[in-house]
């Protein structure tokens, strides 16, 4: 039986790369056979966004993604999982989010990827606001209800 992963999960301010942190995930690997990768961007709201800021409480933010990140590791036959959140203020372009998944199959990689991206994006504990490019009172950004209905699909029942 294959020795169980252990996921990497980091949350910092600093940017991330895409490509550098596939190649540490796959290096020396030939039992790879599919790495699926998402990226998440900070938009510019149709001009409106200046930046975006998240907010988390730190050791919380990492055992809570650590935990989701395991549970995907016993639900998918993964090689590795990599899952990179940012903090602090982030300007339209730039990186948010990593979600690097790696399987023998390409669906267990994409599955696993995806419910990674449902949880983080429904459910991971980061808050975030808003700061307009008029200088006004950004909003704290809820999450919307599509975006938990995501997340539920993964439930077992």
């Amino acid at each position: 039986m294959p020795a169980a992963i252990v996921p990497v999960v980091r949350v910092q301010a600093d940017d991330f790369d895409l490509a550098g942190e596939v190649g540490a995930l796959t290096a020396g690997r030939a039992d790879i056979g599919a790495v699926v990768t998402f990226t998440g961007l900070c938009r510019d709201e149709a001009g409106r966004l200046a930046a975006l800021e998240l907010e988390h409480y730190p050791g919380m933010a990492e055992a809570e993604i650590s935990r989701i990140a395991g549970e995907a590791t016993a639900r998918w036959p993964l090689q590795g999982l990599t899952v990179i959140h940012r903090f602090g203020k982030i300007l339209p372009g730039e990186n948010i989010v990593l979600v690097v998944s790696a399987s023998a199959h390409r669906q267990a990689a994409f599955d696993a990827a995806s419910f990674m991206m449902d949880y983080l994006k429904s459910r991971a504990p980061f808050w975030k606001k808003e700061h307009r490019i008029d200088g006004s009172a950004g909003n704290w950004v809820e999450a919307k209800e599509s975006d938990g209905a995501a997340a539920d699909r993964w439930r077992s029942g």
